[in-house]
C-alpha cells in the first residue's frame, strides 16, 4: 500500500529525520521571532515568510487531496509576516506543524486506486496541476527540502 509510505514521508519532511539533513522543525529549532522575520541576505525571503509560504502550499495540497478545485493558497503564495512578536512566531511554527499532520492524515485516507489520478485540467507548474496526485505529492515534499535548504541557509547568514 502506497498511503501510508507516502504519509510516513510528510511527517519525516517536517519532523524527520531526513537522508538529505535536516528537516524542516529541526531547521527551524532555536530561531527566535526577531531573527525569523530578519533579511540576513537583502534580496531573499525571511525564514519566517519561507515559513508561511511553505504552510499555505502544505494546506492547499491537503485540500486538494480532500477534492479541492486547484488554486494557490488560501493565505496567498508568499504571505506578509505581520506583527513580530515570540507568540506569533510560535502560531507560525505551530501552523506548519499542524498543516504537516493533517495532510499526513489525508494522505492516509487518499484512495489507493486515484494516486495516479491527474489533478486539475492542463500542465501548470506554478500551481502543481496536470499531474497525478503523487506527482503532486511528490513535488510538495520537494518543495519542503528546497525551502528547508534555504532556512538552513539563512541559518548560516544568522550564524545560529
Amino acid at each position: 500500500m502506497v498511503s501510508p509510505f507516502l504519509s510516513e514521508q510528510v511527517r519525516l519532511a517536517h519532523d524527520g529525520p531526513t537522508w538529505h539533513g535536516a528537516a524542516l522543525a529541526e531547521n527551524l529549532a532555536g530561531i527566535n521571532a526577531e531573527q525569523a522575520a530578519s533579511r540576513p541576505l537583502p534580496d531573499a525571503h525571511s525564514v519566517w515568510e519561507t515559513v508561511l509560504h511553505v504552510t499555505g502550499w502544505t494546506k492547499e495540497v491537503g485540500r486538494r487531496l480532500e477534492g479541492g478545485e486547484p488554486r494557490l493558497p488560501a493565505e496567498g503564495d508568499w504571505p506578509a509576516v505581520g506583527r513580530v512578536s515570540e507568540q506569533a512566531w510560535a502560531r507560525a511554527l505551530s501552523a506548519l506543524g499542524e498543516a504537516h499532520a493533517a495532510l499526513a492524515a489525508a494522505v492516509e485516507r487518499f484512495p489507493e486506486a486515484r494516486w495516479l489520478d491527474r489533478v486539475g485540467g492542463e500542465r501548470d507548474a506554478p500551481l502543481g496541476t496536470g499531474v497525478s496526485h503523487a506527482a503532486m505529492l511528490a513535488g510538495l515534499l520537494q518543495h519542503d527540502a528546497y525551502h528547508g535548504g534555504q532556512i538552513g541557509l539563512l541559518r548560516k547568514a544568522l550564524r545560529l
